[in-house]
């Protein structure tokens, strides 16, 4: 039997001077040890991507930490942008140099050990094998950091810049200015009585608005889970209605419902109860609570709906046990239905509060945030959430660097709610009980 002479060549270096040639240039160390198509490739790489992208990645770099140096000719929101991605590929190249240096130093190994080298067809076959995951995340890898590491990192940089109606490139340069916005925001008496009404209101909203849906929806499956109700599918089907029918829709038919004047809501209550019209969407009391009572009718179904599947997979013989020892109906709910939803429930209801806390569409859809109050600063109004203030100063107010550090402020805190009490609740302290 012949074999290929390319498959002999290589001689046993030792592991260390593997890597120094693969860390002197890609692809060097691999030759050394014999493994030629993957060295050739390694070479190819370094001298036709690596080499030749230095100098742009140096400049974009460059120009990430300037912003720019001569206005109407640097775009100061490009070059981050741009120094954002050479951020990425520059990592990108030092962990696939890395990987290269490690692949010499293991192969190094194995021949130190007596192993045998590689030849081109194995080589070739190794490396679809090994390369073949890769190359199918690839496209996933690239998406997330096109459509969300990217727009992240923009985020986060605008934060640390003046970028606002007064400093708006091309025209001017950007600056760094450190945590300068957070402390602006934090400490002038008028930004930070603001923050402080926005955070109450955000917070109570969030809660309440859960808290409301998630007991409805209980409520409505329990009853609807009852053997004893007939034609429960009917009744649960037009309860789901609500949920069903697009939320832009039915807010915008709430909105007219909910007209001081002529409101169907307040036509009613005016004919039946003979009372002065409720200034709904005018007072900061009253547009509040149609706004939880709004979203506990667009809510109310899904929480219905995840708390019917919970009930109808609970285990009879449980019931039947509970029977048997004497259990009332109550003693049943307190200690069998309401601590097996909840372990189930629990994560969906944090959940909830996240989504809720950022909320954008029932508040900006049903009245924009209003109504006004006086001194409220970056056009917020009574019934504001962080989220919608965070779009009245970007699109309105034109304060790009606060609306960027108040979305910061609000990613760190959902994140810190979401993860300490996802990892304090039971069903992810006690996740094998139900397997």
């Amino acid at each position: 039997m012949q074999r290929n002479p390319i498959e002999g060549m290589g001689s046993n270096i030792g592991r260390y001077t593997s890597a120094l040639l693969s860390t002197i240039y890609m692809g060097a160390g691999q030759i050394a040890n014999g493994q030629w198509l993957k060295g050739v490739f390694l070479i190819l790489f370094e001298t036709f991507v690596l080499i030749p992208s230095i100098p742009l990645l140096l400049k974009n770099l460059k120009g990430l930490i300037t912003l720019g140096e001569t206005p109407m000719v640097d775009h100061s929101l490009f070059m981050m942008i741009y120094g954002i991605l050479a951020a990425v590929a520059t990592v990108f190249f030092i962990v696939f140099y890395i990987v290269n240096i490690r692949d010499a130093y293991i192969h190094g190994i194995v021949l130190e050990r007596g192993g045998k080298r590689k030849g081109w067809k194995e080589s070739l076959r190794s490396m679809i094998d090994t390369g073949f995951p890769y190359l199918i995340l690839a496209p996933g890898i690239l998406c997330i950091i096109f459509f969300t590491f990217l727009p992240m990192a923009f985020n986060i940089m605008i934060a640390f810049t003046d970028y606002d109606l007064y400093h708006s490139p091309p025209r001017h340069i950007l600056n760094w200015v450190g945590f300068k916005n957070f402390v602006e925001f934090l400490t002038t008496a008028s930004w930070a009585r603001t923050f402080k009404e926005v955070v109450t209101w955000t917070v109570l909203w969030a809660t309440l608005s859960t808290l409301t849906t998630y007991l409805l929806g209980m409520i409505m499956a329990l009853i609807l889970n009852n053997p004893r109700i007939k034609f429960s599918k009917i009744f649960r089907t037009i309860l789901i209605l609500p949920y069903a029918i697009p939320s832009f829709v039915s807010l915008l038919i709430w909105k007219g419902m909910l007209n001081t004047n002529f409101g169907l809501i307040n036509h009613f209550l005016t004919s039946v109860f003979n009372i002065e019209p409720i200034p709904w969407l005018e007072n900061v009391f009253w547009t509040r609570f149609a706004l939880i009572l709004v979203n506990l009718w667009l809510g109310f179904p899904y929480s219905m709906m995840m708390i019917t599947g919970i009930l109808q997979g609970l285990p009879n013989e449980l019931y039947e046990a509970a029977t048997v020892d004497g259990a009332t109906g109550f003693q049943k709910f307190r200690y069998i239905t309401l601590p097996l939803v909840m372990f189930s429930a629990a994560p969906l209801v944090i959940m909830s509060f996240a989504y809720n806390f950022n909320n954008f569409n029932v508040i900006f859809l049903l009245n924009d945030g209003l109504p006004a109050v006086f001194g409220l600063q970056g056009k917020a109004g009574g019934s504001d959430i962080l989220i919608s203030w965070v779009y009245k100063l970007t699109f309105q107010s034109l304060k790009f660097n606060y609306a960027a550090a108040m979305s910061l402020i609000i990613f760190l805190v959902i994140v810190g709610f979401s993860i300490y009490n996802y990892t304090r609740t039971r069903s992810f302290r006690e996740e094998e009980m139900l397997r």
